[in-house]
């Protein structure tokens, strides 16, 4: 599958929500296209470099992402577009290019969905809860739900979703947010968000 690709510092997991806003011209190109044929682009973390383009930035890609769908869009001025999109399927990558205007473009594997786990043990709760607390403030605060950083339906009985929402929130490396991107259990990667959060004292 050959696909264009957006690096990104955040990561998109599948089932994600992220906000893009649009102004280079590389992606401005890719993202009309995309809406156009109605074709998803890949999100895929940045190991080194910087998400806009300088003369003196050199981009290195991580090897595996997740494609992104267009849910909405908007032009509120020439050169500028703003976005909605979900993460919909995870991808290894198995070669890229970087074309002469900048748009990197690579040779994708899909990676098959994972399975659906909705026992969660006891032990893993402290996580799950402390997502849907943070759910539950921000609907206190008043966040409305197209501003929120997770989509609904909130799934907090599945323990690959509540990984996933984590896993773009917390402030993960590269590299261990990669490792989770392809472990192929949702409660180990599960687990490991745990095991993360608890170690900076984020579980109370």
């Amino acid at each position: 599958m050959h696909i264009p690709l957006f690096p990104l510092g955040n990561p998109l997991f599948p089932d994600g929500v992220m906000h893009l806003q649009i102004f280079e011209v590389r992606y401005l190109d890719m993202i009309k296209k995309s809406i156009a044929n109605e074709t998803p682009f890949g999100v895929v973390p940045l190991l080194s470099g910087r998400e806009v383009r300088t003369p003196e930035s050199g981009e290195v890609l991580a090897s595996a992402g997740t494609l992104a769908r267009i849910d909405e869009w908007a032009a509120p001025m020439a050169g500028l577009m703003q976005l909605r999109c979900s993460g919909t399927q995870r991808f290894r990558l198995t070669s890229t290019e970087q074309g002469k205007f900048g748009l990197w473009m690579g040779e994708a594997e899909l990676i098959e969905a994972e399975e659906i786990i909705t026992t969660l043990p006891g032990s893993l709760m402290p996580t799950v809860n402390a997502l849907g607390k943070l759910i539950a403030d921000m609907q206190h605060r008043g966040v409305p739900v197209s501003q929120m950083p997770i989509g609904t339906p909130y799934r907090l009985d599945e323990a690959g979703w509540v990984a996933n929402r984590w896993c773009e929130l917390l402030p993960l490396p590269v590299p261990e947010s990669q490792a989770m991107l392809l472990e192929p259990d949702p409660l180990v990667r599960l687990q490991q968000v745990q095991d993360f959060m608890n170690e900076r004292g984020l579980l109370s």
